[in-house]
C-alpha cells in the first residue's frame, strides 16, 4: 500500500522541504533551530551542500524492462528496506519530548538505518527497545567521538552493543566543535539539558580526541566487538587509509558544513572516495541531501546508503515518530520513480548512470 502523504508534502516542485521546515521553525524554541541550522564560520559549506547535488547530471538507461524499482538493500550485511536512512543529530529531546526514541521508531517502521548520536538523551537501552517495538529486525548504529581518555568511552560503546547497535560510527573530523556564531551560549537559559549525553557516567567530560590515529579504529571493535565505520572522511587517501587499517564502511561527510568552512561538498568528495577503496569497504553519504533525486545521485556516484540530518529533525519536530516515517517514505517514493526514470531495477544499478558510458 502507498503511504499517504503528510500534509506538509505539497505537490509544488521543491515546495515540501521548505513547507516542512518552515512549520519546524514554527514549533522549536529559538535556539535550538538556531543550533540546527547553524553552520561554521560564514556557512560557505552549509550553503553549497544541496545544489553540489543537483549540479551532477546523469546517464539514464533504457530498454532494460526492469518495472518497478525495488529499494530493499544490505548495509554490513544487514537487510534495509531503503538505502536513506537518518544521520546522527544532537539534541532531540529538545526537540520532541521523546527524543530519539521517536526517531527510532519512525526509521524502524521506514525499514530505514538509524545511526544514533553518542550524545542521545536517553538510554541506548530504551532507544533499541522503541526500534524492536516497531521492527524486530530494526538496524541502527551509534555515533561515537573518542575521547583522549578513550577507556572513558568503553563502557558507552559496550552499553550500545549490548543494546543492539550493529556498528560504531567514529566521527573523525571534530578534534574540537568549529566556531558557530549561533546560538550564544545564555540563549539555552530556562532549557533544561540535564540529559545530555546522558549514556555517559560523566556528561561533561571531554569528548573529543586531537591525536586521533588509525590504528584507534581497531581498539573499537576490539572493545564492543561492532565493526568500525569512519564518518567524516573526504579525501581518497584518507579512506584508503581507514580501509587498510581495518575500518569496515567510509563515510563521506563534512558534518554538515558544520566544523571547517570551505571544505569541499560531500557530492564532489564522493566519487574519489568510491574509486580509492574500491569493493574493500562499503561507503555511504550525507550532507544536503533533500529528496530522491538527491539519493539517487548519491548512489549513481558509489554511496552504499545515503544518510540524511536536518530534515529528519524538522519532521521530528512536526510530528514525532509519525512525521519521520512520513519523511523517509516520501523520500523512498521519489527514489523509487527516480530509478525506475534512469533505467534502474535497485539502489545499487545507480552506479551504471553515475558515469559518462563508453560510447
Amino acid at each position: 500500500m502507498t503511504p499517504s502523504r503528510p500534509s506538509w508534502a505539497g505537490p509544488r516542485r521543491g515546495g515540501w522541504q521548505a513547507e516542512l521546515a518552515a512549520r519546524a521553525r514554527e514549533v522549536l524554541p529559538a535556539p535550538m533551530w538556531a543550533y540546527l541550522e547553524a553552520g561554521a564560520r560564514e556557512g560557505v559549506t552549509r550553503d553549497e551542500a544541496t545544489e553540489a547535488w543537483r549540479a551532477v547530471r546523469l546517464w539514464p538507461r533504457v530498454l532494460g524492462g526492469h518495472g518497478e524499482p525495488d529499494l530493499t538493500t544490505q548495509v554490513l550485511g544487514a537487510a534495509l528496506r531503503t538505502p536513506i536512512g537518518v544521520a546522527p543529530t544532537s539534541m532531540q529531546r529538545v526537540v520532541h519530548p521523546d527524543g530519539e526514541l521517536a526517531m527510532a521508531a519512525g526509521a524502524a517502521a521506514a525499514g530505514a538505518l538509524h545511526v544514533v548520536s553518542t550524545n542521545a538523551g536517553h538510554p541506548f537501552a530504551a532507544i533499541g527497545d522503541a526500534a524492536r517495538a516497531v521492527d524486530p529486525d530494526a538496524v541502527w548504529w551509534v555515533q561515537a567521538y573518542l575521547p583522549p581518555d578513550r577507556e572513558a568511552a568503553a563502557p558507552v560503546l559496550r552499553a550500545a552493543a549490548d543494546a543492539g547497535a550493529r556498528a560504531v560510527a567514529l566521527t573523525v573530523d571534530t578534534p574540537f566543535p568549529g566556531t558557530k556564531y549561533e546560538p550564544a551560549d545564555d540563549a539555552w537559559v530556562g532549557h533544561d539539558l540535564s540529559w545530555h549525553r546522558s549514556n555517559f557516567a560523566d556528561p561533561t567530560a571531554e569528548r573529543h580526541h586531537r591525536g586521533l590515529r588509525a590504528h584507534d579504529l581497531a581498539w573499537i571493535t576490539e572493545t564492543c566487538g561492532l565493526p568500525t565505520v569512519v564518518k567524516g572522511v573526504l579525501r581518497a587517501d584518507d579512506a584508503r587509509r581507514c580501509a587498510d587499517a581495518g575500518a569496515a564502511g567510509v563515510w563521506v561527510s563534512n558534518h554538515g558544513g558544520r566544523q571547517l568552512d570551505r571544505t569541499v561538498s560531500t557530492a564532489a568528495a564522493l566519487p574519489r572516495v568510491v574509486e580509492a577503496v574500491g569493493d574493500d569497504v562499503e561507503v555511504y553519504v550525507d550532507g544536503g541531501v533533500r529528496s530522491g533525486l538527491d539519493a539517487l545521485t548519491a548512489l549513481a556516484l558509489g554511496a552504499r546508503a545515503v544518510l540524511v540530518g536536518r530534515p529528519t529533525v524538522h519532521a521530528l519536530a512536526v510530528d514525532g515518530a509519525a512525521g519521520v516515517r512520513a519523511l523517509l517514505d516520501l523520500l523512498g517514493l521519489e527514489l523509487v520513480e527516480a530509478l525506475e526514470l534512469a533505467g534502474c531495477r535497485r539502489p545499487e544499478d545507480a552506479r551504471t548512470v553515475g558515469a559518462p558510458p563508453d560510447l
